[in-house]
């Protein structure tokens, strides 16, 4: 995980129609060393300060004021695309907070929190410090869409050709022993132009054409030369990788899984197929056939993004999976929240009572790993244990990291 040179920002607007309730946020931010405080009294001043002040990086904005509410804040930042990270801090329930995070997120802003009052400075720590993670994760998308590359078939088709497809691996933790347990592989794009470009600006095009199942095919054998070397250096790393729902819709496509794997001497329970539960609805008969295929083999199957669709918990009936990767929507920021702790709780369970192992994806603070540990979650993923790295790095990253990430677990004993 790369170190931000400030934990927190530096620059923080407090919105709050209570005097005593500024006062009171704008102390818990100066005891964090951070600098620059201001404050605004009601949603008008604070979007009259957003628009004129270009160094303000984070809002701490209370939902109930006169005039304009947080909330009508949050829709006019979204219409003015204005990008300040965003900070919720409110007396209301619980649900309703859950909602108005909902919301926040569906207008693509960037909140680092929803907390109820009375906000603690552990609980605000916790949410400002997401700030550099999000600025990290923010950087490769800095630039408008419009200058974002312009790419097409062609592009994918001479990609797949040259092999500028790599692939990146996010390390996974088991919260009991603080082991490596595996990592998820992940596709980045060596543009010969553009540089690195991170998948958000390529997957969409890849998964409408018709080379989906190539560069699955290409991301395979990767992750199969890389997990030979981490085996033979004495660590025996299992590996998951996506699997898109064309893919699992060529009938294929087993076929070809289980030549390369047998062919590069790997065991085929160090290969986990993530899928997610739209892949599971497109062209079910196939697609169950799939994935049956491969689970008699000995392949891992994960239901990845867990929680997201209404259904999943039907199509956990029909998938003979082996593991649950909770999305991280539910996991980011649980340790503040009731609502996503419930949330959590109820995944846990309901993968305990099925024998299913569980991956918590977006871990960022020690809080949520201590929560989720708590839990009693297998393993986890995310910034705070590390980001998305290349297969050769791995190794190095993990005797760096080996005693911190033990030594959490040791904490908690």
């Amino acid at each position: 995980m790369e170190e931000a040179v400030n934990r927190f920002p530096q620059h923080v607007l407090v919105i709050d129609d209570s005097e005593l309730q500024r006062q009171f946020t704008a102390e818990l931010c100066s005891e964090m060393g951070i600098e620059d405080i201001l404050q605004a009294v009601d949603g008008f001043d604070a979007i009259a300060q957003m628009k004129t002040n270009p160094q303000i990086q984070v809002i701490v904005l209370d939902l109930e004021m006169p005039g304009m509410d947080g909330v009508q804040v949050l829709h006019e930042m979204a219409r003015l695309e204005l990008n300040h990270s965003v900070v919720v801090a409110s007396a209301r329930e619980s649900v309703l907070l859950n909602v108005v995070e909902s919301m926040g997120r569906s207008l693509g802003l960037h909140l680092l929190g929803v907390l109820q009052k009375p906000i603690s400075h552990e609980q605000l720590a916790s949410s400002l410090s997401r700030f550099a993670v999000q600025a990290v994760q923010a950087e490769q998308f800095a630039a408008p869409r419009a200058l974002w590359p312009q790419l097409t078939e062609a592009d994918v088709q001479r990609a797949l050709r040259e092999h500028e497809f790599v692939a990146y691996f996010q390390p996974k933790v088991n919260l009991a022993n603080g082991r490596l347990k595996g990592v998820e592989a992940l596709v980045r794009w060596q543009h010969p132009v553009h540089g690195l470009l991170a998948p958000g600006l390529f997957v969409d095009l890849i998964e409408r054409s018709h080379y989906i199942s190539e560069m699955t095919l290409q991301m395979l054998d990767m992750s199969l030369a890389h997990c030979r070397q981490w085996h033979d250096a004495g660590l025996p790393l299992s590996f998951s990788f996506n699997v898109s729902a064309r893919s699992l819709a060529d009938s294929k496509l087993a076929d070809e899984i289980i030549a390369r794997v047998v062919a590069s001497g790997i065991e085929p329970q160090y290969v986990i197929l993530e899928i997610t539960e739209s892949a599971i609805m497109t062209d079910l008969s196939i697609t169950l056939g799939t994935l049956a295929r491969l689970r008699l083999k000995g392949f891992g199957l994960s239901v990845d993004d867990y929680g997201t669709g209404f259904s999943c918990m039907l199509q956990l009936s029909r998938v003979p999976c082996t593991e649950l990767k909770v999305d991280r929507a539910f996991v980011n920021g649980a340790s503040e929240s009731q609502h996503l702790r419930i949330l959590l709780e109820s995944a846990l369970d309901i993968a305990s009572k099925l024998g299913l192992g569980v991956v918590a994806e977006g871990v960022e603070t020690l809080q949520d790993w201590q929560l989720l540990r708590d839990l009693g979650c297998g393993e986890v993923q995310g910034y705070f244990v590390a980001k998305p790295m290349p297969g050769d790095a791995l190794l190095a990253w993990w005797r760096s990291n080996e005693a911190r990430l033990r030594g959490l677990v040791m904490a908690a004993s």
